[in-house]
């Protein structure tokens, strides 16, 4: 038999051992200068989806989880970033649900403008405002945005800050004062969407590869934990770095599903609502789930546009005006919204969109291009530029009028308006390639290759892709100050105007458009000096003559919401429901 005596000395010698290996262990930490371990910010794991127990969770459905997030580059554009800028990124305003802003109070203190000469406007930064690595949000934050949206290409709506001058720090970082050159009514339109200027201004790849695929830090409610986009998969966690009202709901997933999975994904209760590109069919099954699931449109804020760029052959205004005249906008417009909720958003004017800014009234010429093909038209158009029409194809001077046309990847509605696109104009006589580089070669590169003047060509060959770009289908920003949108799609960059128009010049615009004769009435309605509907009413005809720019329909999401989630909305006016996430409860309402 085993004394049991001997057992216990045995069980007494290991637990002393043990307390004293804790006691020393403690003690030389204690002693140590090792730092303490370095703050995580915005961790992305790639741990198990499962909720833990007692975690109240939101799945969200969404059309996809591609990389590319940053919310001021238009490759990036999409309803995922969007969201993710609502629920992690700091923004000077934010909309109300009438569309108007309002000063968002967990950042800032104030915001006003306090001199006239020269217009300059004093930001008062909370001094607890912090990202989630613990740096201060500060005016570097903001002279880092202003830097880049001034001077990288392919940026969403970069008017506004064109026109600033000079940016002064004071109070420690916390007080910015920005001065413009000109007057600018819309000054609250800038400064959404932040960004971490002391992780982002050396990181890899610069400001064209920043948020690619993760929030180096964020300044939210939320944070991630897991950005799997390989399976389609974003979860948001509440921020405990947060300083502001808590979100009432532990973790938000954001889960790629397609439009056919929509409808069996609120079903079953496996989403709690979804939001994205619907089609005539997914429309008709969600509408079949019956009063339990709520269903709105949700305008975009961003247009479907063809760009026909006035560079290479198209640099001709005859030439130009023959191909638009070639084109069935209404087939195009099918194709695109394929029976969904754009088809009630025909955008019909040049600046401003059918849906979520007043003011919308329909500018399109009533009759024969661009709003219906009028082939004899362009015939006479193309004959007087010198061109033929020899065994079914136009030529001049013995060489074929050949196009590029355009599309971010294969991004839809776009890729499949190109297509439709593609067919019409080959089977009018003119050679295409169409061809589908990467967004983001597309919007900055490509549709930024210098020109030989405001539109002149300069070089139709790239070292990427070996081709530029005639026409190019992809969405163009509306959302904001209109007279700003005004500015940004038809407007040169200042000073380029002026000087030596033959010198190589980078496009102001996707469109590579800029007009000597409008440019003083673009400038006049940017800087207030011309109250908007009066420079619209004298842009409009002209832009629609110019056939640069022909709009097609506004995008639009449908968001289903189920039984099962309480304190969606559709969210104010082309902003979306995700600016309330703080609010979300899971349970019926």
């Amino acid at each position: 038999m085993a004394d049991p005596v001997g057992n216990g000395g045995g069980n007494v010698r290991k637990k002393t051992t043990a307390l004293l290996l804790v006691v020393v262990s403690a003690f030389a930490a204690g002693c140590s200068n090792t730092p303490p371990p370095p703050v995580v910010s915005s961790p992305v794991a790639q741990s198990s989806t499962s909720p833990a127990k007692n975690v109240s969770q939101i799945v969200v459905g969404v059309d996809d989880i591609a990389g590319g997030y940053n919310p001021h580059n238009l490759a990036d554009s999409s309803t995922v970033t969007a969201a993710l800028a609502q629920l992690l990124l700091p923004s000077v305003f934010r909309k109300k649900d009438d569309g108007t802003p309002e000063l968002d109070r967990n950042l800032m203190r104030s915001a006003q403008v306090v001199s006239e000469q020269p217009f300059t406007v004093a930001y008062e930064i909370r001094p607890d405002a912090s990202w989630s690595d613990g740096a201060p949000i500060a005016v570097e934050d903001f002279v880092y945005l202003r830097d880049a949206m001034r001077d990288q290409p392919g940026v969403v709506q970069p008017a506004g800050y064109r026109l600033i001058s000079d940016i002064r720090p004071g109070e420690g970082g916390k007080r910015v004062e920005v001065v413009f050159a000109k007057p600018y009514p819309a000054w609250q339109s800038l400064f959404t969407n932040l960004l971490p200027q002391h992780l982002l201004k050396d990181a890899p790849g610069g400001w064209q590869q920043a948020l690619e695929g993760s929030f180096p830090a964020v300044a939210g409610p939320f944070s991630i934990k897991v950005l799997d986009s390989g399976r389609g998969e974003i979860i948001l966690e509440r921020n405990e770095r947060w300083w502001e009202k808590p979100a009432a709901v532990d973790r938000i997933v954001l889960r790629r599903i397609d439009q056919a999975g929509m409808a069996a994904a609120l079903r079953s209760g496996n989403d709690q609502f979804a939001m994205g590109r619907t089609d005539a069919t997914a429309l008709r099954q969600l509408g079949e789930l019956g009063p339990g699931v709520r269903l709105h449109t949700v305008a975009a804020p961003k247009v479907a546009d063809l760009l026909l760029r006035p560079v290479g052959v198209l640099a001709d205004a005859q030439v130009r005006a023959g191909v638009a005249a070639l084109i069935d906008r209404s087939k195009l417009i099918d194709k695109g919204v394929a029976g969904g909720p754009s088809a009630t958003l025909r955008a019909d004017a040049q600046v401003l969109p059918p849906s979520g800014v007043p003011g919308y009234a329909p500018t399109i010429p009533a009759a024969g291009a661009p709003g219906k093909p009028d082939p004899q038209k362009a015939q006479e158009l193309l004959t007087a530029a010198g061109y033929r029409r020899e065994a079914g194809v136009w030529r001049k001077d013995g060489k074929s009028l050949s196009l590029v046309i355009a599309s971010p990847g294969q991004q839809e509605p776009y890729a499949g308006m190109a297509k439709e696109l593609t067919t019409q104009l080959v089977a009018a006589g003119i050679e295409v390639r169409t061809i589908t580089p990467p967004p983001r070669e597309l919007f900055s590169t490509l549709l930024a290759m210098p020109v030989g003047g405001p539109a002149q060509p300069l070089a139709q060959e790239n070292a990427t892709s070996g081709v530029g770009v005639d026409i190019a289908v992809v969405p163009q920003p509306v959302g904001g100050d209109p007279a700003t949108v005004l500015a940004s799609t038809f407007g040169c960059r200042p000073g380029q105007q002026s000087g030596d128009q033959a010198a190589p010049v980078v496009p102001p615009n996707s469109a590579a458009f800029c007009s000597q004769a409008l440019q003083p009435t673009i400038d006049a309605a940017l800087t207030g000096a011309t109250p908007l509907p009066e420079a619209l009413s004298q842009l409009e005809p002209e832009l629609w003559r110019q056939n640069v720019v022909v709009p097609l329909f506004q995008l639009a999401d449908t968001l289903a919401i189920g039984s099962g989630v309480s304190g969606v909305t559709p969210g104010p006016p082309l902003v979306g429901p995700f600016g309330s996430a703080v609010n979300w409860t899971r349970g019926a309402k």
